[in-house]
């Protein structure tokens, strides 16, 4: 049997390819740290998990659910853009819950995408925008990110290219890999240049409570809803990655068009877990501090963990990240990983995942204990660099 000509464009995963090897390597008994994927290792609030508990007791909340997610789910992601970050959204009409915000990539390629379409890409950034692009019939056109740029679109460069057939932008802010952080003049700068060229900007939006003090949406420029779509998830800000729920914001009319995809997709959510992701949708600041406490320390411990690796961090960054830039003598990142697995039983991730702007980087995720990071850091003080 032939595999379809969409799924020929694109590989497999990285981290699906790189986990089984560090599988194999564990099967020979070796002890690998693994310090590579964004996954939170800590839980959600209690109140969280009883909220899922009480539920699935309950015989009647095993049933299929409806396609748009229920509305108190949907009052819930609301009500948390209005008091975070200032933006209203209708939840009858502009929210749309989703099993997970990958999924969100998927469909909104989907539903816009006619084969042959452009779209813009950072050249820093999250694999599955590419992959979604390509397997949609799409055209994947790659904008500068770096270290010169602060790792934001040059505008100035875009408005000279061909941009005539351009259908949507796709961009994350705080940024992964980079930790880079928005500002209010880049969102503003994003949503005209959408605007202007009559491109639906698409902003990824699950980083923005990690080690940052001031979270922002794109959806809070005046007029973002008529040129743009917001993702978001739980998986990062909650501590509930394997939950898969997240959610997509924009006018009725872009929410509807991905809703009519979506609905020959999947079947919803389970009620359970919708009431609880509403649940913690309602807590406060309090449990945003005692995360980020937790990660603050752990970030001074990747910091030096990427010091003994002659790897230098921009402090200013933030997210769930620490990204270094990896010593001239090094050929690319993928060496430098590869010699820290095999040398030191460490797993991290190679900048060039992200795109050919990451070759000269590493990106180290601070889902992992202070002790993890000590040990990690025992390893490589012993090995030549």
């Amino acid at each position: 049997m032939n595999i379809s000509e969409r799924l020929s464009k694109i590989n497999e995963y990285y981290f699906s390819t790189k986990l089984q090897e560090i599988e194999n390597l564990k099967k020979q008994g070796k002890d690998i740290i693994s310090l590579a994927i964004g996954s939170p290792d800590l839980p959600p609030h209690p109140e969280v998990i009883k909220t899922l508990a009480d539920e699935a007791a309950n015989p009647k909340q095993h049933g299929y659910q409806t396609y748009r997610g229920t509305l108190m789910l949907r009052k819930a992601f609301a009500d948390f853009y209005n008091r975070f970050y200032g933006v209203t959204l209708d939840p009858e009409t502009e929210v749309l819950p989703l099993i997970g915000s990958k999924e969100g990539i998927f469909h909104i390629c989907m539903s816009f995408l006619n084969h042959g379409d452009k779209v813009l890409l950072p050249s820093l950034g999250y694999p599955a925008y590419k992959a979604a692009v390509e397997l949609s019939g799409g055209i994947p056109v790659f904008f500068e990110m770096n270290e010169t740029n602060n790792y934001y679109p040059d505008f100035t460069a875009l408005e000279k290219t061909d941009l005539s057939n351009i259908k949507l932008m796709w961009v994350n802010y705080p940024n992964m890999p980079t930790g880079q952080m928005p500002t209010k003049e880049l969102f503003t700068n994003l949503i005209a240049f959408g605007k202007r060229h009559n491109i639906l900007i698409c902003h990824d939006n699950p980083y923005s409570f990690i080690l940052n003090d001031n979270p922002m949406s794109l959806l809070s420029v005046p007029g973002a809803m008529d040129t743009a779509i917001e993702l978001n998830s739980l998986s990062k800000s909650h501590n509930m990655p394997g939950w898969r729920i997240g959610m997509l914001a924009a006018n009725k009319d872009i929410a509807s068009e991905v809703l009519r995809f979506k609905s020959n997709i999947d079947t919803g959510i389970f009620f359970p877990m919708q009431a609880a992701a509403a649940k913690s949708l309602s807590l406060g600041n309090d449990w945003f501090r005692t995360v980020n406490d937790e990660y603050a320390q752990r970030r001074i411990s990747a910091r030096q963990f990427m010091k003994e690796i002659n790897c230098s961090c921009n402090p200013a960054h933030s997210g769930m990240f620490v990204w270094g830039k990896i010593p001239d003598s090094v050929q690319d990142s993928y060496i430098l990983a590869d010699k820290i697995l095999h040398t030191a039983g460490i797993f991290i991730t190679p900048g060039g995942v992200f795109g050919t702007d990451g070759n000269r980087f590493l990106r180290v995720s601070i889902c992992a204990p202070v002790n993890v990071f000590q040990k990690a850091i025992e390893r490589v003080q012993v090995l030549q660099w």
